[in-house]
């Protein structure tokens, strides 16, 4: 659901959506502002998902809340998955047609010895490039290779072109928090409003 704000002359609509999902594995309620200050309000049944979801949401200057619950019994799969596809979801109805956007973003982020990279073109074009080869196949409890699965979701339900690479780390924490860090400040960027944009940034007169 999507909101208009009113000032002097025609209506600016606010860039915020919010999603409910129910399934017979997880029950998720999201909203994200894109033009925020970098607030979140996290409750999910995965720790370390919600770690990463702050560092994106303060770096990436959003307003984010997700209350999330799934069936953790089995294993963290669904949850992070779903979290992901509602994510996308929102961000992609939040840009509306994305006249004046910048589109395009590359960012790099180190975090102590590691160093990531996301390459983002909210193309409208589903994509997903990742290369990433961690040291170890967990955090704490949490199974690093749903860190693809997260981002793999986003992307398709966003539908953005979107490419992660780690160069190098020895921490998978660190490796994996570049990555959100990186995330959160490449989508700022590339859904930021650019003045000179008239209309929507491509040839083709519409994304």
């Amino acid at each position: 659901m999507m909101s208009e704000i009113t000032g002097a002359g025609d209506a600016v609509r606010e860039r915020r959506a919010e999603i409910s999902r129910k399934t017979n594995e997880t029950d998720i309620k999201l909203a994200l502002g894109i033009d925020g200050t970098g607030q979140a309000e996290l409750a999910t049944d995965v720790p370390f998902l919600n770690h990463m979801l702050d560092l994106f949401t303060k770096h990436g200057q959003f307003n984010l809340s997700v209350d999330a619950r799934g069936d953790i019994e089995i294993d963290d799969h669904h949850t992070v998955e779903d979290i992901g596809i509602c994510l996308g979801q929102c961000l992609r109805e939040a840009l509306g047609d994305k006249r004046g956007i910048k589109r395009y973003s590359s960012v790099f982020i180190p975090m102590d010895e590691a160093l990531a990279q996301v390459v983002i073109d909210i193309s409208n074009r589903p994509h997903f490039e990742y290369r990433a080869e961690y040291p170890s196949d967990r955090v704490g409890s949490f199974d690093v290779q749903l860190v693809q699965e997260f981002l793999w979701k986003l992307a398709l339900e966003a539908r953005i072109t979107l490419h992660v690479i780690v160069h190098y780390g020895q921490n998978t924490h660190h490796m994996i928090e570049a990555v959100f860090k990186a995330l959160g400040r490449a989508l700022d960027e590339a859904t930021s409003m650019d003045p000179r944009v008239s209309g929507v940034p491509s040839t083709k007169g519409v994304l």
